[in-house]
């Protein structure tokens, strides 16, 4: 941390805002960044040398996958795809759980040069084959499971085990010929910082989940504006630090730390399939976990089972780190009594900033835990009030605006989108209403726009909406979130059936539940005469949350 944060001195203007321009500049230092246009982040991230040991540990089994074998097994993958006809450019499907694997299937497919598209492993047939068709996918990753819901799409489809005990199976013969394949890419394309690196689904500000492309370069400043600066923050060596892996890789914030950043510090991360908390207790005291990132809802269930049960301390536990959703003050407090030797920050980046914004920092002499933290190096930012678009000064709440070198390059194939989204300077519109105080921290005050967060997943009730009007039996319907303590959000949809239905509520979330992702499924359902709309037919979801505010 650089000595000039003045952490505690209040300022009319600080040194790190303009007034004249309203740009919030970060209070740390600049990083170089590299200039060469023709680098990719694979070869990036094995620049960095280190001691490191083990990289990836399945929870489960113990398998592991050592640094020494880690860039061999990446050209292998990379090496076995150019075999299958696969080249720069190409897109390829990851839909897979969290596993050893999947940082080495990721980081093989972009050292070819190709594409990678992540996608939940739940997801239903419909999301799969939109995904499929709009990213133009040729090669598939997925599990045994997802083998029919793929059939039908004319794509090759490579079967994952979780770990090295499943590559025993038939089923994964393909994939075991893969990661053992000798044969060397005869020449290696030539790839530039610019090019796509990854096509992530997020729903943005408004409207249905787009598709955000990122490239080398948004992936390489995410490494070290994110990971490796937050690393350098601290005194303790990297390769100490053992980091639990539950946060699912189909998504920026689990994607940019265990499949990507991480990688480059020789730390070691433990990877979870998916999170029960009895297991992650289990997983923490016999791998002695040091660094937890998570989302709310894993934050509240790890307060109620150490609350509860005194069969562990979790005394390896060096810090908690949250992202993706807003922590309420009660549940940050809880954590603080229940954990009071262990670190805690939050952060705040979205999958349009490669997980880039801000992150927390506390020491022996300040600690700020409620705030989201400080601009990330490099990072600029202005707050803006979202009627008169002036520029605000600390202590004013408006929408946050981004702009640095971790800003994504813009929607697939929808300019109009990007335009709305991204503005002729740079600055990336967050649809977050924010504030910076007078040390520079930012507090997440309110949103602006539509997106439910579930579980810290993104739902866009555009989604919900597109599947819901397809029912015969309905005229109209919106979709908002409702407050929930457990899981932050959940979908609440407004239904207007047609004359003479008799549809019930439990009809609507079962025919939503049977075309989504589980995380996506309608929770609660109100039937109403009439949806309210703006003169340009826009629903008006503000009417619709005091409306619902009443019925609850």
């Amino acid at each position: 941390m650089s000595a000039n944060l003045n952490y505690g001195m209040p300022f009319t203007h600080p040194h790190w805002f303009s007034p004249n321009s309203g740009i919030y500049h970060s209070k740390h230092a600049p990083m170089d960044l590299p200039s060469d246009p023709f680098l990719d982040v694979v070869s990036f991230i094995f620049s960095h040398r280190h001691d490191g040991v083990s990289a990836l540990v399945d929870s489960s089994s113990g398998c592991s996958i050592s640094y020494s074998k880690l860039l061999p097994l990446v050209k292998s993958v990379a090496s076995g795809l150019y075999k299958m006809g696969v080249s720069k450019g190409d897109v390829v499907l990851i839909l897979l759980p969290n596993s050893i694997y999947y940082p080495i299937v990721f980081l093989g497919v972009l050292y070819l040069g190709a594409i990678v598209t992540p996608l939940n492993p739940l997801s239903s047939v419909y999301e799969i084959r939109r995904q499929v068709a709009e990213c133009g996918v040729s090669v598939a990753f997925t599990l045994p499971e997802n083998f029919k819901k793929l059939e039908p799409l004319g794509i090759s489809v490579i079967a994952v085990p979780e770990n090295e005990k499943g590559l025993r199976h038939g089923c994964f013969s393909c994939f075991c010929d893969l990661i053992s394949c000798d044969f060397d890419l005869p020449q290696r394309p030539v790839i530039k910082q610019d090019d796509a690196a990854g096509i992530l689904y997020s729903s943005g500000t408004t409207g249905v989940s787009k598709g955000v492309v990122l490239s080398h370069k948004n992936l390489i400043a995410m490494v070290e504006l994110f990971v490796r600066f937050e690393a350098s923050q601290y005194e303790s060596s990297c390769l100490r630090n053992v980091y639990l892996a539950v946060l699912p890789m189909f998504h920026v914030y689990g994607l940019s730390l265990f499949a990507v950043g991480l990688l480059s510090l020789g730390s070691t991360v433990v990877v979870m399939r998916k999170f029960d908390i009895d297991e992650v207790v289990r997983v923490i005291d016999e791998y002695k976990v040091t660094h937890f990132p998570v989302v709310p809802p894993m934050l509240t269930a790890l307060i109620t089972r150490a609350n509860g049960v005194n069969d562990s301390k979790l005394q390896s536990l060096i810090q908690v780190s949250s992202g993706a959703a807003p922590l309420s003050s009660g549940v940050v407090d809880d954590f603080l009594r229940t954990f009071p030797d262990v670190d805690f920050i939050q952060g705040y980046g979205m999958t349009e900033s490669t997980a880039v914004g801000t992150r927390g920092f506390n020491t022996e002499k300040f600690r700020n835990y409620s705030s989201i933290g400080l601009l990330a190096p490099n990072m600029e930012a202005k707050v803006v009030d979202w009627n008169t678009g002036a520029f605000l000064p600390p202590g004013s709440s408006g929408e946050l605006w981004l702009r640095g070198p971790s800003i994504m390059t813009g929607y697939l194939n929808n300019e109009e989108a990007t335009m709305s989204t991204i503005d002729r300077d740079g600055w990336l519109h967050t649809g977050d209403v924010v504030y910076f105080d007078n040390d520079g921290y930012l507090y997440i005050a309110d949103r602006l726009k539509d997106i439910i967060k579930y579980k810290g997943f993104q739902i866009a009730p555009a989604d919900l909406e597109a599947v819901l009007i397809l029912h015969p039996e309905i005229v109209d319907v919106a979709v908002i979130g409702a407050m929930d303590e457990e899981t932050g959000e959940i979908p609440v949809a407004f239904v207007v059936r047609k004359f003479g239905s008799v549809l019930s509520p439990k009809h609507v979330m079962d025919y939503a539940a049977k075309q989504v992702a589980p995380y996506k499924k309608i929770r609660k359902v109100f039937f109403t005469s009439k949806i309210p709309r703006s003169a340009t037919g826009k629903i008006l979801r503000k009417q619709l949350r005091n409306c619902l505010i009443s019925k609850l």
